[in-house]
């Protein structure tokens, strides 16, 4: 059985929809990252702001919502063509999200409500089929692919609304800020002067459905190794066993993946992590890239961001996304390290998300059709 992702609506700090996305992506436009200041007494950093009007923010009744609408707006029309063959009683919906209604619940602690993405879908979107949110921090984004594929492969849906979206929270920030884990300045990925992450905010949704023409899910994988509250395995084996398990959910080799997009959060531990794994799956030679200068880091909404992203190059057909943080340190990443004007040699692309509590899933994407390369691999 073959899955496909049919349609696609993405807001985040590089713009609002596929196209502005795809300009600013590829011209590694980094002016979307903001200064937050006031944190504590002199603290400040940036912050990857969506670009939506106050008006856009007002209609809707949490900063999430309007984020999230900001992408529904986007598939509307193919929503509504969906409603119209199918049954909305068969159309379910599958949100990742860590800070949902978090900017809100400052103000009225009552109002927490970690399941409002799929609520808002609900109410303002029309699904009738089985909706609920995932929240497993920063793996969140590429976990609710999987849920989502099982509703259908169950017969229990024949199409699902499938994404993440997390908002700029006060909170968030300042707890973050809390655990020296922010970058003062725009984060570093890979550097060997990486320090801390920038955070993000935005939404990114998809329809998923059986067959058909699209961009392809091949593969996820899940792990969880559990080794701390919140930092990562330093062997990086929870890593290593979600893209063993993505690899061969989609029956692919290493060496058929053509770009992986990086966790790539600019801390010292998970970048380390990340690139001991990523060598010893791939070995030294499968072109990688963290986008996260570019979007900053939108937690529980970053994977399915990042699968967006991906599917905005697979579509391109060419060019990878480029890493806008050099120098890169060789020993730490002896791969090569994506850069403006680099080509996608094989239409395959892996995704990484790794998370608080050693929560792990990588995501594999394809073109229709793919071809298999077969390059050697670790």
């Amino acid at each position: 059985m073959s899955f496909v992702l049919t349609h696609l609506g993405i807001v985040s700090a590089l713009g609002v929809g596929a196209d502005e996305t795809e300009r600013r992506l590829f011209a590694g436009d980094t002016s979307g990252m903001k200064r937050v200041t006031g944190l504590t007494e002199g603290g400040s950093t940036l912050f990857g702001f969506a670009p939506l009007s106050e008006a856009e923010f007002a209609a809707a009744p949490t900063r999430i919502g309007a984020l999230l609408d900001a992408a529904m707006r986007q598939i509307e029309p193919n929503l509504a063509a969906l409603y119209r063959e199918v049954s909305p009683s068969r159309v379910g919906a599958v949100i990742g999200t860590s800070n949902s209604t978090m900017e809100e619940f400052t103000d009225n602690p009552d109002k927490i409500d970690m399941a409002y993405p799929a609520t808002r879908l609900v109410e303002k979107w029309g699904v009738k089929g089985p909706a609920w949110s995932v929240s497993t921090a920063c793996s969140s984004g590429v976990k609710v692919f999987a849920s989502a594929r099982r509703l259908i492969a169950a017969d229990i849906c024949d199409a699902v609304i499938v994404g993440g979206a997390d908002a700029y929270t006060r909170t968030v920030v300042e707890g973050f800020h809390s655990l020296e884990a922010l970058s003062e300045n725009l984060t570093r990925p890979l550097c060997p002067d990486r320090c801390g992450i920038t955070l993000g905010e935005g939404a990114a949704v998809f329809i998923l459905r059986k067959g058909g023409e699209g961009v392809r899910l091949l593969g996820v994988g899940e792990s969880s190794d559990a080794h701390h509250l919140t930092a990562p395995d330093p062997e990086g084996v929870g890593a290593e066993a979600a893209m063993r398990a993505a690899l061969a959910d989609a029956q692919i080799a290493p060496g058929d993946v053509g770009y992986i997009n990086l966790h790539g959060t600019g801390t010292v531990y998970n970048d380390s992590m990340e690139c001991a794994a990523v060598r010893r799956v791939f070995g030294a030679q499968t072109p990688c890239s963290s986008t996260k200068p570019l979007t900053g880091h939108v937690l529980g909404a970053a994977g399915a961001i990042e699968a967006a992203l991906c599917v905005i190059t697979l579509r391109r057909g060419k060019g990878l996304p480029p890493h806008c943080a050099s120098p890169v340190d060789a020993e730490l990443a002896p791969f090569p390290v994506a850069r403006p004007g680099n080509t996608l040699e094989a239409n395959v692309i892996l995704s990484n998300s790794f998370a608080f509590g050693g929560s792990n899933a990588s995501l594999v994407l394809s073109a229709i059709p793919w071809r298999s390369v077969s390059r050697a691999a670790g």
